[in-house]
Order: structure tokens, then sequence, then C-alpha cells
């Protein structure tokens, strides 16, 4: 088992990624959005070479690796039916290799309002984004988020049957909030527990978050894990009785959520919410084995 997190939600400069990460005793994250002074703000495989280099060079000094690319490849901003780009892709390749980091995590794109979600068109460009990567010695995983394989759990699974060599990366808390879409309306929001049982064999790495929906505010709010409706304390328990010894990743969204700039708070307490996450995390896990232990 491999302790991380999505970086970023403990502050953008690479600094204080890599501060937080060594204060927790982690040794790895998951790298998304990344700043180094002087430079713009973006995505791992986006940011300027010189800025690469800049985040490259600090990470090797820490000891800090990069267990994943959180990649926006094909994500919930960008549309079906818009030109097909692998510009990305042929950015984040070489960075991976050179970072020693084997898995990236991918989308499926957003999620069409009309009723045909142009499936086949999907599937051909996920399949060469999956080809890319894995004629590269790559592993991409999908998350269940707001695209087409997290529509439902039979989404997924139908994603997967077409994309050969594609892998899941399953996110307790993203079923809360979104709609099963494989259900008549008015459609109920999934169930963490259920899509995870569908996905589980697929599952090579795990993105920790936890939510409680609200209907009045039609909105989510973000608990610690275990706290709230993400089924984390039995989605976590029931992985590691089966073995499961990859990766599980944070990503709080306490004091920030990476797409809802509405979200203030200061650095400091974006630097602290990611730590104390972490730590609860730790903790959870720690009294789950005691649990399989029979302590």
């Amino acid at each position: 088992m491999i302790l991380t997190g999505i970086a970023d939600e403990a502050g953008a400069l690479i600094d204080a990624q890599i501060k937080a990460t060594k204060e927790l005793g982690w040794n790895t994250i998951e790298a998304r959005t990344v700043e180094v002074p002087g430079f713009p703000k973006g995505n791992l495989h986006d940011i300027p070479d010189e800025a690469f280099d800049v985040v490259e060079e600090k990470l090797k000094e820490s000891g800090v690796g990069v267990y994943c690319f959180g990649s926006t490849i094909a994500n919930w901003g960008k549309k079906i039916d818009d030109p097909f780009d692998l510009s990305e892709v042929e950015r984040c390749i070489p960075r991976m290799q050179r970072l020693g980091t084997k898995y990236v995590r991918i989308m499926s794109y957003a999620v069409r309002e009309a009723e045909d979600q142009m499936e086949e068109e999907r599937f051909r460009r996920l399949r060469e984004i999956t080809n890319r990567f894995l004629d590269a010695g790559l592993q991409p995983v999908h998350e269940n988020c707001m695209n087409y394989g997290g529509m439902s759990w039979q989404h997924a699974l139908k994603l997967l049957e077409n994309v050969p060599g594609l892998q899941w990366v399953f996110d307790t808390a993203n079923p809360v909030f979104n709609d099963d879409r494989s259900k008549p309306a008015p459609q109920p929001k999934q169930d963490p527990w259920e899509f995870w049982t569908h996905v589980k064999k697929h599952s090579v790495h795990i993105h920790v978050k936890d939510a409680i929906w609200d209907p009045a505010k039609n909105d989510a709010d973000y608990t610690l894990p275990g706290e709230g409706n993400g089924a984390v304390h039995r989605i976590l328990k029931d992985a590691l009785e089966s073995g499961y010894d990859a990766g599980i990743s944070i990503e709080p969204h306490l004091a920030v959520v990476f797409h809802d700039d509405s979200k203030k708070a200061s650095d400091q307490e974006i630097y602290e919410s990611y730590v104390n996450y972490g730590k609860a995390l730790s903790a959870l896990i720690g009294r789950i084995q005691d649990e399989i232990k029979g302590l």
C-alpha cells in the first residue's frame, strides 16, 4: 500500500507539495497542478520546459517521487465533439518517463446533454490514447468523475470492455454527487459501494475523498475520510482484505476544490487542511488494519 496525495491541494507551489508530503512521512505525490516561481502554474504536462526542469530537480533533491500524473487528458472540460487532440498525451509521456512515473489519470470526455453520448467515438479516442501510453510502458487509469465512464458503473464497465488495457482509479466520493445515468429520470445519486464492487477488479489506484450530498443546496459538503457518504471505511476495508497493495491518494476538497474557484482559503489553511486530512486517512487505515487483525 502506497499513501500519496493530489498534492496541489496542499498548495500550488511545488515546495509546499514536497513539504506537506514529507511532513506526512510519505514519499510520493500525485501531481496535477504545479507552480514554480517566475512561471505560470499549470498541469505538470503543460508547464513550460524550464519550469518542469525545476520541478524535476526539486523532486529529486527531496527524494519525493510522482506516483501518478493527474492529467487533464479527455477530462470533463473536453467535449467529445471537439477535434481530437493528442498534444497533451505527447507532452505527458516523456515527462512521465523522466520522473519514473507509471500511472496517468485520464477521463472519457464530458457528458453530453443529448441522449446520444457518441460512444463509439469516445471508445475510438480512448483506445488511441490508451495505446499511446501502453506502447511507452505506462499505465492509464480512468477516474469515475464527471465524464462518460462516471455516468454509472454500467457505463464504466462498457468503457473498459471497449478500451483494452485501460485500468481504473476509483474515487470514493464522486458517486455521492453524480447522477446514476443508468436509471430513468428522476435519476438518483450513485451508490459508492455498488460502483466499487463492479470496478474493484479493474482498480489499481484509489482516490479518497468523502462528502455528504445536500439536496437543499444541490451541492456536496466535503468531510474528513469516513465521515461522509462515500463508504470510505467500507471500501478501504474491502480493498485491504482483498490484498490491495497499490496507491491510495487523498483529494480532500476541504480547503480548496480544483474546479471551484469560489472556495477561498489562505495558503496556510490549505496546507494544514491537506496535512490534517492525510493524518486522518492514516489513522483510519490503522483502525481498519486492526479490525482486519481482529484487534
